[in-house]
């Protein structure tokens, strides 16, 4: 009982739902009770004053009690409100009584048995005229209430009590009704969720009519599918490339070996050094790889020194003036005008700024030029800026070109040899510095990447 989010919600929802009418009803019926009663009360006080008035003026006009038009006033109030009187002379002698009446009525079956005990209520009331007492007149009446007021109070009970039949009727189909709103949202997570369990990796939660709570958590399990979707599509294009980078080299090994062993070929330093470039290959695509999981390893740690930015940009073009020689490619250096100094582990350092370089002389056609300068236009970070006059890349390439295995143009990556994975060791090793990366790219302008390093940790 009570397993499901649904039937708690509904459970809570009816209970308060109750309680919260059984309360309002009953201050509704108990206010509405004393108000009548004080009604009662004020009204009985009322008309015992008008005899009072009508007892004394009559007293006042004739120097003595006499029956009409006093008698008259109190049989009609014994007969319609039940409210009966006895009126004695100041020598205590019984001038008037009208609760006879009472018996008279009980005789014929009209009423109920003559008053007694507890059921009945008298209160003397003192008469005094020109200030000198002429008399005592007492008013008695039920405790209860009479015939047509006990209707009445049965009357509005009777349509409380079943104003109170609605409003629960209506609190457990609102109760129903709003607890499966509330978790008809759930309800979509739990379902996206199992279907995400199932590799249904296209699943989406939609966003409209969910409450805001519930929609912060489909937007993040709409993002966490998304991620995951990519992922996939990630590890599949991976497995493809892999697939390719290692089938050409060892079909190319595969066939000069075998040429070599069925005598078809002999095994000329040439031919043997073809075999050498191949298999340098594949240890150049696991050195790589190793490369990307080291960067990536949460305890790598770095051995940061005080590093100059200038003499980074020396050792940079010592390190590929050469190559860049050799694909006709112009290396520029834009030396700092002052020095500039901050924190980093220069064997990282070099393999981020190599890592970039490479990819600028990839994919810079010859007789371009590539540009590398040293900008502190942040506050307290040192920024490494390579602008080259490639090729570049579309727009929505850029978020994702740190991402893993990622190729934005695939004839362009197989063209030059490349795995995708360069760029996502410099990410792993920035982020390992506290570093950013700022990239912006045109397709046949060129491509900027800015490389910020903090001056301190």
């Amino acid at each position: 009982m009570l397993q499901t989010l649904r039937s708690k919600i509904l459970f809570y929802l009816i209970l308060i739902s109750m309680i919260g009418i059984f309360i309002v009803s009953f201050f509704i019926q108990y206010g509405f009770e004393e108000s009548f009663n004080s009604y009662l009360d004020r009204n009985r006080e009322k008309k015992v004053d008008r005899v009072i008035t009508e007892i004394e003026k009559d007293y006042r006009a004739n120097g003595h009690f006499t029956r009409d038009p006093v008698y008259a006033m109190l049989h009609e109030n014994a007969m319609s409100d039940q409210l009966y009187f006895q009126l004695y002379d100041r020598y205590g002698q019984l001038q008037m009584d009208s609760s006879n009446i009472r018996s008279m009525l009980n005789s014929l079956g009209l009423a109920e048995p003559e008053p007694d005990g507890e059921e009945w209520h008298s209160k003397k009331y003192t008469l005094k005229v020109d200030g000198a007492v002429i008399g005592q007149l007492v008013a008695i009446y039920p405790v209860g209430l009479i015939d047509d007021e006990y209707k009445f109070i049965q009357t509005i009970q009777l349509y409380i009590y079943a104003a109170v039949c609605l409003t629960i009727i209506l609190a457990i189909i609102f109760s129903m009704l709003f607890s499966k709103k509330l978790t008809s949202g759930l309800k979509k997570v739990s379902f996206a969720a199992n279907e995400l369990q199932q590799h249904n990796l296209n699943i989406r939660i939609p966003l409209r009519g969910l409450p805001e709570e519930v929609k912060q958590l489909a937007i993040s399990f709409n993002n966490l599918a998304e991620s995951l979707s990519k992922e996939e599509m990630l590890r599949k294009q991976f497995t493809g490339d892999l697939a390719h980078e290692l089938r050409t080299p060892l079909a190319t090994l595969r066939s000069q070996i075998e040429a070599f062993q069925d005598g078809i070929w002999e095994p000329t330093p040439q031919r043997l050094q073809v075999c050498h470039e191949e298999l340098m290959r594949l240890v150049r695509f696991v050195n790589e790889m190793e490369k990307l999981l080291a960067a990536e390893n949460p305890q790598i740690k770095l051995e940061k020194i005080e590093v100059e930015a200038g003499s980074v940009l020396a050792a940079l073009w010592e390190m590929f003036l050469p190559l860049f020689k050799e694909k006709g490619v112009e290396l520029h250096i834009v030396e700092p005008d002052q020095e500039e100094l901050f924190k980093a582990d220069k064997d990282r350092l070099m393999q981020i700024l190599s890592n970039v370089l490479n990819n600028a002389l990839k994919y810079t056609p010859e007789g371009r030029n590539v540009t590398i300068s040293v900008t502190t236009e942040m506050d307290g970070y040192v920024g490494f800026s390579i602008q080259d006059e490639g090729s570049g890349m579309a727009e929505n390439d850029i978020p994702h070109i740190f991402e893993r295995f990622y190729r934005g143009d695939k004839s362009r990556d197989r063209k030059t040899g490349g795995i995708g994975i360069g760029l996502s060791i410099v990410k792993a090793l920035m982020d390992a510095h506290k570093g950013m990366i700022n990239v912006k790219s045109r397709i046949n302008k060129g491509t900027s990447i800015t490389l910020w390093f903090p001056k301190e940790d």
